[in-house]
């Protein structure tokens, strides 16, 4: 039984959840990448092949349980009344409900789990059965699209402090990701018992501000950090904020604006932690940085609600972070050098994957940060990348830890 609660990032890690690129990524072609928030056309071989060395290392390193994503939807969805229920939603915006009847009993449970991964053509449906339902279609017209995103673990949820925040994706098209571990947390028998939903809640109007994983950072069992993105609404940091301090020991939630740029997509790609005082940064968006609200717990009112207050701070984010962690040690990508810094970047050399105190994942192509890391005394353990890359997200991103040693 896993708590699903974490009060650290750096903790060494027990859990992880990963999920192996599967068909949806061939689903990519040279005319979908923008519609399906990609910058380039992977390589499914090479790909699958470098994420098994890295879900390997992460193994073979720590003993850390390696859950699969798709394994674990194949769990969940043995349950007959489940499967049809959720296989039903995914076709409702293509107001065919009722397909599903004709759809799922084609196809084993694993496959199932794996359309609902990577989608399914027309085409394909019509190769198992006709249907005038599918007259109004051409061949090529996906009845549930693909998530080739999906590798990006960190995404779809984060765990945090009192339990789980369940994101409420910024592009509807990602929304399946965060669904389907929804749906795992609240059936799997590792899961549900310990379950808490921290955000969204029933309080919330629609539409729900959007909220995403990689903008989530535990920077202590006291205080968290939640970046205001392109992706993360200022409304949902501060719903989370109230939650958080409502149900546990979280006393600062700390919303930090972040420039609306590619690569700064979330707050992960500017920093992460790898020790109690010791973070990695790209030194240019740290820099760019000027404001952050903090979010303080005052008392609880007679609901059991947090009652919270908030400052402006007008400083840059590492001086901010300076006041949370004591004799905080920062290590900038590209080993400070501005053309290797804005080249590693890209590739995500700030979002390293902590898997224990000073013991990080990093890829490989990023050789001046992982000098740099290893200067400092850092467990640099490199993995290949020529392909997981072109997503645009690293080690950090492909991983959703579970459960890390209490630190």
């Amino acid at each position: 039984m896993l708590k699903l609660k974490l009060n650290s990032e750096f903790g060494t890690l027990r859990a992880v959840i990963t999920h192996r690129p599967g068909h949806e990524i061939e689903r990519l072609t040279p005319y979908n990448t923008s519609e399906l928030l990609f910058e380039d056309v992977p390589y499914l071989e090479v790909m699958q092949k470098e994420h098994d060395e890295f879900t390997s290392l992460i193994h073979n390193s720590t003993g850390a349980r390696v859950y699969r994503l798709h394994e674990l939807l194949v769990d969940v969805l043995i349950d007959d009344d489940l499967l049809f229920k959720v296989f039903s939603e995914n076709l409702e915006h293509k107001n065919l409900r009722h397909l599903a009847e004709d759809i799922i009993p084609r196809y084993s449970t694993s496959e199932c789990s794996s359309i609902l991964i990577a989608g399914i053509k027309v085409k394909e449906l019509r190769k198992k059965f006709q249907s005038r339902y599918l007259d109004q279609f051409i061949d090529a017209e996906y009845i549930i699209p693909p998530s080739p995103n999906l590798y990006f673990m960190r995404d779809p949820a984060a765990v945090i402090q009192t339990g789980v925040i369940c994101s409420e994706m910024k592009y509807s098209g990602r929304q399946r990701e965060s669904n389907l571990l929804r749906i795992i947390f609240e059936n799997h028998h590792l899961f549900k018992d310990n379950f808490n939903r921290v955000y969204p809640n029933d309080k919330l109007s629609s539409p729900i501000p959007t909220i995403e994983g990689g903008d989530v950072i535990v920077l202590s069992d006291k205080a968290l950090a939640i970046g205001c993105s392109e992706r993360t609404d200022s409304e949902a940091i501060q719903a989370v904020a109230r939650s958080v301090m409502s149900e546990g020991a979280v006393e600062r939630v700390y919303e930090v604006m972040l420039p609306a740029k590619r690569n700064f997509m979330h707050l992960d790609t500017v920093f992460t932690i790898i020790d109690e005082n010791l973070i990695v940064t790209y030194p240019d968006a740290m820099n760019a940085i000027l404001k952050t609200v903090v979010y303080r717990k005052e008392g609880i009112d007679e609901q059991g609600q947090a009652i919270m207050v908030a400052e402006n701070i007008n400083e840059s984010i590492i001086s901010v972070l300076k006041k949370e962690i004591d004799y905080l040690e920062v290590i900038e990508t590209g080993d400070g050098n501005p053309d290797y810094a804005l080249r590693e970047q890209w590739y995500d050399g700030a979002n390293v994957f902590a898997i224990g105190p000073r013991r990080v994942i990093s890829y490989n192509r990023n050789k001046f940060t992982n000098r740099a890391l290893r200067e400092a005394g850092v467990e640099v353990l490199e993995t290949s990348s020529s392909e997981l890359s072109r997503g645009l997200g690293g080690p950090r991103c492909m991983t959703m830890p579970i459960d890390r040693q209490a630190f």
